[in-house]
């Protein structure tokens, strides 16, 4: 075969090679352009409708009855800071716990890769079916909604979420870390706790955050659950208000306020979601 015949080869190769490569990197940026139009559409209909109605009285004011001149939100944006802050202390510590042992204790044994594969079913299932479980445990037993019934269901949705990343970002750390304090004689319980999860605490944050901001916006586990109340509460043995509920509850209704307060609501779920993504953006940059 002759050098030329061997560099027409060449040259007909690499020709098809760029042809593949403009046809994929024009597919790729066609569709990372679909998903950034309708993302910047919906944030846009969001601002737009949303901070119209965005006044004081969102923050001050119960949830009022229909065709009212005045109300607000407070009660509902209490109940919602209620229920996730209780959800996210109870699911963190046993996310975490739970991540450290897949981590550092469970990688070839038998437990440890059981409780991997069903933390990655929780992690996968519909947030409705959770709350159809706590429903049908909690809920149905005791014959009442209740604020207790949707921190149960908030908090099993943060723990699969917590100990993924947990694990992950503890898998990150080099085993030389561990070996070398292994070789001075340190227990393992001390090093997963001074180095281990030192070094992997910006990334244990950022998946405690990303929980954070799931819950902010579920609906459907909180309407088996905590249900909704029109006045404020701090008694969690009964119903509770809850930003996502109420926002459903007035975008259905025919009611102008109502509808104007839904997309209050909408706009500053969707602001604080957003803020707390962007911090658990610059958390795992800053880990680099």
């Amino acid at each position: 075969m002759s050098f030329m015949t061997l560099d027409a080869q060449r040259l007909a190769l690499h020709q098809r090679r760029k042809r593949i490569n403009a046809v994929a990197l024009s597919l790729s940026l066609a569709a990372m352009a679909f998903g950034v139009f309708w993302l910047l559409w919906i944030l846009f209909e969001t601002v737009r409708l949303g901070i119209d109605g965005l006044t004081w009285a969102v923050f001050t004011e119960m949830t009022p009855p229909p065709q009212a001149e005045t109300g607000g939100l407070a009660n509902a944006l209490y109940g919602s800071a209620l229920m996730v802050g209780l959800a996210t202390l109870v699911g963190t510590p046993i996310g975490i716990l739970a991540g450290i042992y897949v981590a550092e204790y469970g990688q070839r044994s038998l437990l440890g890769k059981a409780v991997q594969f069903i933390n990655d079913i929780l992690l996968s299932a519909p947030s409705i079916v959770i709350g159809l479980f706590i429903y049908t445990v909690v809920v149905a037993r005791f014959k009442t909604f209740s604020g207790w019934a949707g921190v149960c269901a908030l908090a099993l949705i943060v723990i699969p979420v917590v100990i993924r990343t947990t694990a992950d970002m503890l898998a990150l750390v080099p085993h030389a870390l561990r070996e070398a304090a292994y070789a001075l004689g340190t227990p393992k319980w001390k090093v997963i706790l001074s180095i281990t999860l030192k070094s992997a605490r910006a990334g244990v944050v950022t998946g405690v955050l990303l929980a954070v901001a799931r819950i902010s916006g579920e609906t459907a586990p909180l309407l088996f659950t905590a249900l909704s109340n029109q006045f404020w509460t701090s008694n969690l043995d009964g119903p509770v208000a809850s930003l996502p509920v109420t926002i459903f509850k007035f975008a259905m209704s025919p009611y102008e306020n109502w509808q104007q307060l839904a997309w209050a609501g909408v706009f500053i779920i969707t602001v604080g979601v957003l803020a707390l993504n962007i911090l658990a953006r610059v958390l795992f940059r800053n880990k680099h």
